[in-house]
């Protein structure tokens, strides 16, 4: 069979559970190594779905929100991995531990271009907003990992999966302490953000997700963010940062967290690649100019 039916095949089949289980949502497959599953768990009135994606983006347009049943809220627990989430004007990348708010009655991206497991409740649209008379819902905005309200919610949400049966009222309490833990930060009155700072948040999420890819410079990402070189430098320069120079020290921090797990079975070199690195003497190079030390040096230092 054609590899390309076959990856349109696998495609159709993940999105088709996709909108029986979330709604209605569109997709397109980034590569031939894409990879989707979904699993539905319902307990009372708890609505929980787990989304494993590589290489895919999935995503909801005016058409899929016409389309769909809205009146609910996505709250999105990232379990492994990366992925961006996109609402609005807000783009984030969220790592393990990271929680995001979707507002199902909006348009938005989910890409995942490695490997990413997340876990995702729906949330009654009347629960969120009540209390919230002076603020908006903030939608597409990270709730960090080392947050203690995202670590208490993630604590509370997986128990639930491993919960045998919850009455109604068990699981209609359990739904309003995550709401109530999560409102702190999705309930902050609507703040104003400069068209500097909108395009510094979309830069920097941009540089983060796609910070594996060697094709990764200032180019790809002026055309990304509809803005010309000059005008991206300029942006970067009123933060007191150069494109470029970012860019190499954000892989040069994920090479070293990557040694610093102990990454013991990838050799120096294919590790430099795997974060965007073409030439490995240059890798070598701009690792000890950063860190003082050679990668082998600093690995067996953080052993």
């Amino acid at each position: 069979m054609n590899p390309g039916l076959q990856v349109r095949e696998r495609l159709d089949n993940w999105l088709r559970s996709i909108n029986q289980v979330c709604g209605t949502f569109d997709a397109e497959a980034l590569s031939a190594e894409f990879y989707g599953n979904i699993s539905e768990f319902r307990n009372g009135a708890l609505n929980l779905s787990i989304v494993e994606a590589c290489q895919v983006k999935l995503y909801r347009s005016a058409r899929e929100v016409a389309a769909g049943d809205g009146g609910k809220y996505f709250a999105v627990f990232q379990q492994e991995g990366r992925a961006m989430v996109a609402q609005g004007e807000n783009q984030v990348v969220l790592s393990s531990g990271d929680i995001t708010l979707i507002n199902a009655d909006q348009p938005c991206d989910l890409t995942y271009r490695e490997y990413s497991r997340q876990l995702s409740l729906i949330l009654p649209q009347t629960l969120v907003e009540q209390g919230l008379r002076f603020s908006q819902v903030r939608c597409g905005e990270k709730i960090s990992a080392n947050s203690p309200m995202a670590v208490l919610s993630h604590r509370l949400i997986m128990s639930v999966t491993r919960q045998p049966i919850l009455s109604r009222a068990e699981s209609e309490a359990t739904m309003d302490a995550i709401i109530s833990l999560l409102r702190p930060a999705i309930g902050r009155a609507q703040e104003e953000v400069s068209p500097h700072e909108r395009i510094m948040r979309k830069s920097l999420a941009f540089i983060d997700l796609h910070i594996c890819n060697e094709e990764l410079c200032p180019e790809m990402l002026a055309r990304e963010m509809g803005v010309s070189v000059r005008g991206l430098y300029r942006q970067f320069a009123k933060s007191g940062l150069v494109v470029a120079q970012y860019i190499k020290n954000r892989r040069l921090d994920f090479c070293a967290e990557s040694l610093r797990q102990g990454s013991a079975d990838i050799t120096l070199s294919s590790l430099g690649y795997a974060w965007g690195f073409s030439d490995s003497s240059h890798f070598f190079f701009a690792f000890k100019s950063r860190f003082g030390m050679a990668p082998g040096e600093y690995r067996k230092k953080h052993a």
